[in-house]
């Protein structure tokens, strides 16, 4: 079973939109908390029986960047002065949590565990 990254323009909003309008003025650590246990739960329902290409692991970067982005917000430049988008790096230091991908190996490796017993 392949897993379809393209979403709907409708269904990749949610997750995005419930950062901004259900999540206002709420902690960062609030958002991350709401973030790994509503939106990862949706989007990585059954993750391991799907065959993830390079383009889709890709694609679930990008969507996981893009939300982490609206949780942390802009930084500004400490030499410019002007606020600008935090680079991936930085999104990752401030996560602290494996990636997308990653959680998507590990279930896989989980399930051939119980599967070759």
């Amino acid at each position: 079973m392949a897993v379809a990254v393209k979403l709907p323009d409708t269904d990749r909003k949610v997750g995005l939109n419930f950062v901004n309008w259900y999540l206002n003025g709420v902690s960062k650590n609030l958002k991350v908390k709401a973030y790994r246990t509503i939106i990862l739960l949706v989007v990585l329902y059954e993750c391991e029986t799907w065959s993830v290409t390079l383009r889709e692991e890709r694609g679930l970067r990008v969507f996981e960047n893009r939300v982490l982005r609206r949780i942390f917000g802009p930084k500004r430049d400490e030499v410019t002065g002007e606020w600008r988008k935090l680079h991936n790096e930085e999104l990752n230091d401030q996560y602290c949590s494996p990636n997308i991908v990653r959680v998507i190996k590990s279930q896989k490796n989980e399930m051939d565990g119980v599967c070759s017993v």
